[in-house]
């Protein structure tokens, strides 16, 4: 593992043998938030740089708000796998992957220590400007990677960090009654729903078919934008939400 020194000035380096050359040679232009979902946080970290695991990031972030620098900014870091966002499928090459030293939900969801969430957003908000990063681009594994990933959760504070300049957001609508979407339905309002899921960067088949890959998607929207209840199921608060956010995109806007 060759030595180097660290892009984010707060780091220890610790490097991990599992990265490559980013194909195209284009720099990073999003940032991927993750859990570790292991219960021992520093054999989180002695996987991602064990050669076995074929997996690593670029940043680790301990509880206690120390962060680990893996993978040097311009090497690619293999922690996103198989996913997609906004017509991109090689989002190992296109971004900057953050580990957090968290359980996750084989623990039940434990919380994020508010040091560690601070190091979150002062590391973000680093490679964002050193970057250009956009706040949009900053997003949740399982925002790229829909039904097959689930971190960093529910409870990670999106909005915190987005009142810390990092990451957009809107203040989620409540949750309420009314009419909704779920597994099975079919007509031009769940085509309209997939439409606008779409636009906001998720892989999914505009198909007016309410599928499992459409129910997943809409989960995995919910644990990132509209967290008080997670179902996959599209109800008003859903939807609602999804419209402001896509009203606040600068490209809509």
């Amino acid at each position: 593992m060759t030595p180097f020194t660290a892009d984010f000035a707060g780091a220890t380096v610790m490097p991990s043998p599992n990265c490559g050359e980013r194909v195209g040679g284009d720099r990073p232009d999003m940032i991927i938030l993750h859990y570790t979902g292991m219960p021992e946080h520093e054999a989180a970290l002695a996987w991602l740089r064990n050669p076995e695991s074929q997996v690593s990031s670029h940043y680790f972030v301990h509880e206690d708000g120390r962060i680990v620098q893996m993978v040097p900014e311009q090497r690619r870091a293999w922690h996103a796998g198989k996913s997609f966002w906004a017509g991109e499928t090689d989002i190992n090459s296109r971004s900057i992957g953050i580990e957090i030293a968290n359980a996750g939900h084989p623990a039940g969801l434990p919380g994020y220590p508010d040091r560690q969430v601070e190091a979150v957003i002062e590391l973000c908000r680093d490679c964002g400007e050193r970057l250009g990063i956009a706040p949009e681009r900053v997003l949740a594994h399982s925002d790229v990677a829909p039904v097959r990933k689930v971190d960093p959760g529910e409870n990670f504070p999106w909005g915190r960090l987005h009142a810390a300049g990092v990451g957009h957001f809107v203040e989620p609508v409540p949750v309420q009654g009314g009419r909704f979407f779920q597994n099975g339905d079919h007509g031009q309002p769940v085509e309209a729903l997939q439409s606008m899921l779409s636009l906001y960067g998720y892989d999914i088949d505009i198909t007016g078919e309410y599928s499992d890959k459409t129910e997943g998607v809409v989960a995995a929207f919910q644990r990132h934008f509209r967290p008080e209840r997670v179902d996959g199921i599209a109800d008003m608060s859903t939807i609602e939400t999804l419209h402001r956010l896509l009203a606040t995109l600068p490209r809509y806007a």
